[in-house]
């Protein structure tokens, strides 16, 4: 042991306690001798390129070259994706993938192109792959998106998994973005990025990395277009960008770069291009539709680990309806567990839980328990018991259970990468519907064990199903999450059919949206921490996870009262809504911070409830276009530049414009604007974008702005639907869409559309289809400037 585990095994069984701590000196020793062990010493390599092209077979959708040390496939899908494996690797089998692939293109064509090489031609994308296997994607008129280098591989002399490496070129002017949940992002700048679902064991801040989820999927935005690259492998990896610039002396522009570097797995990508829309849509239909969250999760979540008892959830409850606070949903934490046991309550401290979320449901407010994977592994735990008897837990080489340490103690882990375990698993949720749960919350799923020093998880050794393939944890960590998700979720079908479930989760990888969302983890509670939280939803919305948001006044201290409130309404705009805060943080009640911040919160919370329609509206297009709820101001402009660079602000949707306070003493901030007229909601004063204008930005507010035309489905005065109707600049019209929903069940509604035009002197609005008939709703117009 090196001189700085000694200190953190110290460190750990000062702070856990003796008993816990000891434990996770003992497991840190325990994985390390499972790994010199279970895993192959990597020894002698022989690196290899793919060589020189030979020969060329014609596919539907493309085909496959064959090169003098590898081949490569290529297809193009009726939907424009293309994709391309190296050595034999087709897109199947894939925990990303959602269903069966899109079929191919018939109309896509494999023919020779100059200097020996070839390309394939379809009506969307032109992929050109030199003779030594460089391969470009190109727009349908001929500019070159991205450029991937051949790539080489490392190749154990005595077998096993290859290390390979692929390094691409982008254009001088292009911007990285996604990458999963990134803390320093949404705009990824020059830097190592890990590949790696990572509990840091502590708050986290930007610049922190990796966090608990890491996808390897980029947005790449640059004036030629805007392209999606998605290299399928969840192994360990690195990507290394480097964004592009001009050139030191030369006079050219130097082009961006990224390297990728992974430690197994197939070399197989995704690419998928055109407007962000499009791009999003194709990765939608590719990787699966985002999951429709119930109404009610729309709303304002409180949460707290500590809330110590019925008692005291009663007392936080009672607080909300005397002050006349909306609140939709109450969280449990690990607290309410008995001896943090899972699928367990505390009947001591949580007596009749049954009924009180009885009591709860009558005031409109649902009850969301968190649930972690690890099990108690000890016999007389049912959970435990119920496992072994299905033979559901991790395994090493030995055939022997895999244990690590988490908050009950000694536990073992699911193999979530079993269909059967994840069935199993999934009806275990049934206890927790009778407790009077109506959604959940998963946590510690990278998945975490804690440890004095090393890595805080399983050993890479430790062996998974993976789905009869077999392997182990270098393959199936990134996935562990993402296959919890996916028991839980498909348990709730099975046990309510008729309720959309509420599951979001801490952990997850590629396709995790089609299960439900996440939440951003253990934010720092700071100004940093703040900025940080709306990167980590902006950056996972444009990795096909819309619905997300943080843990409202951090996760581990006592923000200040403004430090609060600007984190209150920033979160009043993001689909996710959730105050929440550790064991020994302070309060996160709205009345905590004396009466000004209780009447400014109140203010966020109403609105947050008049624009109710408006999301639910959000989240219904967002299952059926894949576009995020939260959206980057270049989501429309992407040619834009200037947009391409702001981070601190979001369009909602396409109606409004969010651009939250990130900065302590600030009451005024620039705003940058796209193209257009946009309208202060508060004031009502227009301005014309493009441009950078100066907003106020009062401690009661933040600047929010609506577009010029936009038709925004609210909540009216009176608890129906109202259409908010922002006035067309003169001699334009304008449009928006409404989806109401018809309850909590899987009721397909259909999508209203309503237009708005200048008719005179006034604005008329009349619904799409139906014959300038008027809508079925009231309508309330504004950005009139007194006319």
């Amino acid at each position: 042991m090196g001189g700085r585990d000694l200190v953190r095994s110290v460190k750990a069984v000062g702070f856990v306690g003796a008993a816990q701590g000891l434990r996770t000196v003992r497991a840190a020793w325990r994985r390390r001798r499972a790994d010199a062990v279970g895993l192959p010493a990597r020894g002698a390599e022989r690196a290899r390129v793919p060589g020189q092209v030979r020969e060329a077979t014609p596919e539907p959708g493309g085909g496959v070259l064959r090169f003098s040390r590898s081949e490569l496939r290529i297809t193009v899908a009726v939907n424009g994706a293309v994709f391309w494996g190296w050595d034999g690797a087709g897109p199947e089998p894939s925990y990303a993938l959602a269903g069966r692939c899109p079929e191919p293109d018939p109309r896509a064509v494999l023919e020779p192109d100059k200097d020996g090489g070839w390309r394939v031609v379809a009506e969307r994308v032109t992929v050109v792959v030199s003779r030594n296997g460089a391969v470009e994607v190109r727009t349908p008129g001929g500019v070159t998106l991205r450029r991937d280098l051949p790539p080489r591989w490392w190749e154990p002399v005595e077998g096993g998994p290859a290390r390979w490496m692929q390094r691409s070129e982008v254009a001088s002017d292009a911007r990285f973005f996604g990458l999963g949940g990134r803390s320093s992002g949404p705009r990824l700048r020059d830097g190592v990025y890990r590949l790696w679902n990572t509990d840091q064991g502590r708050a986290f801040v930007p610049g922190d990395d990796p966090l608990y989820i890491t996808m390897p999927v980029q947005l790449v935005v640059a004036d030629a277009g805007t392209h999606l690259v998605f290299h399928d492998t969840s192994w360990d990896g690195t990507v290394t960008l480097r964004e592009g610039g001009e050139g030191a002396g030369s006079g050219h522009d130097r082009a961006g770069a990224c390297e990728v570097r992974m430690d197994g797995g197939p070399l197989r990508c995704w690419v998928m291009l055109g407007a962000p829309a499009r791009v999003l849509l194709a990765w939608a239909s590719l990787t699966g539709a985002p999951a429709l969250p119930p109404a009610w999760a729309l709303g304002h979540h409180h949460a707290r680990w500590g809330f110590g008892s019925a008692q005291e959830v009663r007392r936080i409850v009672a607080g909300y309806r005397e002050r006349g606070l909306p609140l939709d949903a109450v969280h449990l934490d690990i607290d309410h567990y008995d001896a943090h046991q899972v699928f367990t309550v505390d009947q001591e401290r949580f007596p009749g839980l049954p009924a009180l979320a009885e009591e709860l449901r009558r005031e409109g407010i649902r009850l969301v328990s968190i649930v972690d994977p690890a099990v108690k592994a000890e016999a007389g735990n049912e959970v435990y018991d119920s496992g072994v008897a299905h033979d559901a837990f991790v395994r090493d080489g030995s055939r022997q259970p895999v244990y690590g340490v988490v908050w009950p103690g000694e536990v073992v882990y699911p193999d979530f990468t079993h269909a059967r375990v994840r069935k199993w698993w999934g009806g275990l949720y049934e206890e927790r519907l009778r407790q009077g749960f109506s959604g959940f919350w998963h946590d510690m799923n990278e998945p975490t064990s804690f440890a004095a020093f090393g890595e805080m998880t399983l050993p890479r050794s430790a062996r998974h199903d993976l789905e009869g393939r077999g392997g182990d944890h270098r393959e199936a960590h990134n996935v562990y999450a993402l296959c919890m998700a996916k028991a839980g979720y498909e348990g709730l079908r099975e046990l309510v059919p008729r309720q959309r479930p509420l599951l979001f989760s801490r952990s997850g990888w590629v396709g995790m949206q089609r299960y439900g969302g996440s939440w951003s983890g253990d934010v720092a509670t700071g100004w940093p921490g703040l900025r940080a939280s709306l990167s980590l939803v902006m950056g996972l919305g444009l990795c096909g996870v819309p619905y997300s948001g943080p843990d409202v006044g951090g996760f581990d201290g006592s923000p200040s009262a403004e430090l609060y409130l600007r984190w209150f309404q920033l979160g009043s705009y993001l689909p996710l809504f959730r105050t929440h805060a550790s064991l020994r943080a302070g309060r996160r009640e709205p009345w905590e911070f004396g009466a000004e911040v209780l009447e400014h919160a109140r203010v966020a919370l109403l609105e947050r409830r008049r624009l109710l329609p408006y999301f639910v509206t959000l989240a219904h297009l967002a299952r059926r276009t894949g576009a995020p709820y939260v959206r980057p101001v270049w989501w429309s402009s992407p040619e834009d530049r200037s947009l391409r660079d702001c981070e601190d602000a979001f369009l909602l949707g396409d109606c409004l414009l969010v651009a939250p306070v990130l900065d302590p003493g600030a009451d005024r901030r620039a705003v940058q604007l796209p193209r257009g007229r946009w309208y202060d909601i508060a004031t009502e004063q227009a301005y014309e974008g493009p441009a950078q204008v100066l907003v106020d930005a009062p401690l009661s507010r933040i600047p929010v702005l609506a577009r010029a035309g936009a038709v925004i489905p609210t909540c009216g005065t009176d608890g129906g639907l109202e259409l908010e109707v922002w006035a067309p600049a003169p001699g334009r019209t304008g449009a928006g869409l409404v989806v109401q929903d018809a309850g909590d069940g899987w009721e397909e509604p259909g999508v209203e559309r309503y237009l708005a035009r200048w008719e005179g002197g006034r604005v008329a609005v009349e619904r799409e289809g139906k014959g300038g008939e008027e809508p079925p709703h009231p309508v309330r117009v504004r950005g009139l400037g007194g006319r």
